[in-house]
């Protein structure tokens, strides 16, 4: 007897598996889908109304995650342990966090290297890729309580701005948490499918995309020619968003009832009514001219102009960078023919009114703009799902195309699914002093070792000058062109020297092995990437290792006897450490090495300072 699957929610019968649209937001995340009925996307709701997931990760003592709501009531509680904004740590370096590192209540491991940052959570390191992945895991989860169906097929969004790691380590998320990730789709270029440009495959647009979150704001200028969305320009505050209204009205209030920020300090919840009373107003003052409340009994108010006047410079702040938005995509206000609204605080009537009037245009608000970017990430998914036959669907890679680096690791170039044509680079570097080649293996597959996936190609980039290791820049360039043939270029930047190969369109795989490939890469997800994590932690320790020993043979005049003994027993640790193959047992031998070597290191370097202060010169 063939079984029939019943949607629940939309009591349609279900043809095919669903494919949802996920806004992985910094604060905030949602799913949302296509309607099998009326053709029109919406997020899915929970029994409680609610379609927003707070973007935060709690983990109890034993280790084990809690993700949303629940979650967010322990930010205050346990900081240590909850996790939240993990979106901006997403393929990032250590390097690239520092300045910041200070601001979260959580440990990140900060050891000013190139590798990739990890965030501490008792004697566990958790890279963004995983942290990210709980989230996404209870995105799928709640989709599959309310569809009454399985979910394996997604659409996620990124910001516009985000580069080819933060968008890969977006993809392996999803991998992690058993989605297939179709696309990874810009945020603007969502909300603009939400409100349906790009839909006629002859349009032709330009449009500026204003979102303004709770802790962040973009603005994005798109060109849409045939169905193909061009980025021109972004340009924004990581730090600026609704959260600094409610900030400035606590400060007027603050003033008004004339407490001292020591009295604040003492009084946490006395904070926390200024903040919560503040957010209350603004709201409020979207649809009301006048908000009336108490502060510890005592009743505060605030008009509609008032409010107005204290978050304009934020507005204006927001203004400034449409207008270097505008200068980057050399375009002006009378080349944009739409202007689109997301991100809660655009409900702000201020906000609003003055982005209208800065355009000359009336904005698109009329979609909630909490959901467009998953109503458009829906849309993409429809298109991807063949049930969209209105919309242009360009070809498409059929599996990710990529590069084996140390510890026969698959770094992917360019992910399945991309549009065509299309092209992609990375700069790589040598291993060891004086190396004079490097070979470059081609590859295609979605798993994370080159061993499970097929090679397509491989050739020697030779006569690279002898120069230390990390020195040389050799920059891998993937291209593929309209018929579908793969050109490898690999160019080391400091000499010139070069070296290409093509490879041949389609790759000679049938949709069968490409569809076992996938499942392969689906199926073994979690053990390929905790496999990658051991390989990249293993290959990180033994250059440290290197570097260490390199250190004390050079300044051993310049160290005490018990740092350089300590220094050996750790790096003894460490290397037994690699031996068993534990991930976290390697990052916490590191960081210990780290916190040994950094005196004496800092010592040095402070010698050497000064002996060029003196005219003599640095070795």
């Amino acid at each position: 007897m063939a079984k029939v699957g019943i949607n629940l929610v939309t009591g349609s019968i279900q043809q095919e598996e669903t494919i949802v649209g996920i806004d992985l937001g910094t604060t905030n995340s949602l799913i949302a889908i296509v309607h099998p009925d009326s053709r029109q996307p919406l997020a899915l709701r929970e029994i409680d109304g609610l379609t927003l997931v707070p973007s935060i990760v709690h983990f109890n003592e034993f280790g084990e995650p809690t993700v949303g709501n629940e979650a967010k009531q322990l930010l205050v509680a346990a900081p240590e342990r909850t996790i939240y904004s993990v979106k901006r740590l997403m393929g990032k370096a250590y390097k690239d966090v520092s300045d910041h590192a200070g601001s979260f209540a959580y440990k990140v491991i900060d050891d000013n290297t190139e590798s990739l940052v990890k965030v501490q959570v008792g004697d566990k390191f958790y890279s963004p890729i995983e942290l990210s992945s709980f989230i996404l895991k209870e995105l799928k989860h709640r989709a599959e309580h309310i569809l009454k169906t399985p979910v394996n097929k997604a659409v996620i969004t990124v910001p516009a701005y985000f580069n080819d790691a933060q968008r890969q380590a977006t993809r392996d998320a999803g991998r992690l948490a058993g989605l297939d990730v179709l696309r990874i789709v810009n945020e603007p270029t969502a909300a603009a499918l939400a409100y349906g440009m790009g839909v006629k495959a002859d349009e032709e647009k330009t449009i500026a995309v204003y979102d303004l979150g709770g802790g962040t704001f973009d603005i994005s200028i798109l060109k849409i020619s045939n169905g193909i969305f061009e980025v021109l320009s972004t340009n924004g505050d990581t730090y600026l968003g609704g959260d600094d209204m409610d900030r400035a009205l606590a400060q007027h209030w603050q003033k008004e009832l004339a407490l001292t920020d020591a009295e604040l300090s003492n009084d946490k919840s006395l904070t926390q009514q200024l903040r919560v009373t503040a957010e209350e107003a603004k709201k409020h003052l979207s649809t009301n001219n006048t908000f009336e409340g108490s502060i510890n009994g005592k009743g505060v108010s605030i008009s509609l102009a008032e409010f107005n006047s204290l978050i304009q410079p934020l507005i204006d702040r927001t203004l400034t960078s449409c207008k270097n938005a505008l200068n980057d995509s050399k375009l002006t206000i009378a080349d944009i023919d739409a202007v689109v609204m997301v991100g809660g605080s655009t409900r702000v009537p201020l906000v609003k009114e003055s982005i209208a009037q800065f355009f000359g245009k009336p904005v698109n608000d009329s979609l909630n703009p909490d959901e467009v970017v998953a109503l458009g990430a829906a849309v993409q998914a429809d298109i991807l799902s063949g049930k969209n036959t209105d919309m242009l669907l360009l070809d498409v890679t059929p599996l990710s195309l990529g590069i084996e680096t140390m510890g026969g690791l698959m770094d992917v170039l360019i992910p399945r699914n991309s549009k065509i044509p299309n092209k992609a680079g990375r700069q790589y570097t040598t291993q060891k002093d004086g190396q004079s080649s490097m070979r470059i293996s081609v590859y295609q597959g979605e798993r994370d070792l080159v061993q499970d996936n097929r090679k397509l190609a491989e050739f020697n980039l030779t006569n690279i000058p002898g120069m230390p290791a990390g020195l040389p820049k050799v920059e891998v360039t993937f291209l593929i062109d309209a018929d579908g043939i793969l050109k490898v270029s690999a160019t080391e930047l400091r000499s010139g020297v070069a070296q290409s190969i093509d490879v041949k369109p389609q790759y000679g795989l049938t949709d069968e092995e490409v569809e076992k490939m996938l499942l392969d890469s689906l199926t073994n997800a979690k053990d390929d990437i905790k496999i990658r994590a051991v390989i990249e932690a293993s290959t990180e320790a033994q250059l440290m290792l290197d570097t260490t020993e390199k250190f004390l043979v050079k300044h051993k005049d310049l160290l005490e006897p018990h740092e350089q003994e300590m220094t050996l027993a750790q790096m003894q640790k460490l290397r037994e450490a690699i031996n068993a193959q534990d991930k976290d047992r390697i990052q916490k031998e590191q960081e210990l090495l780290n916190d040994i070597s950094r005196p004496y290191a800092e010592r040095v370097m402070d010698a050497a300072l000064k002996d060029a202060m003196k005219g003599k010169k640095i070795i």
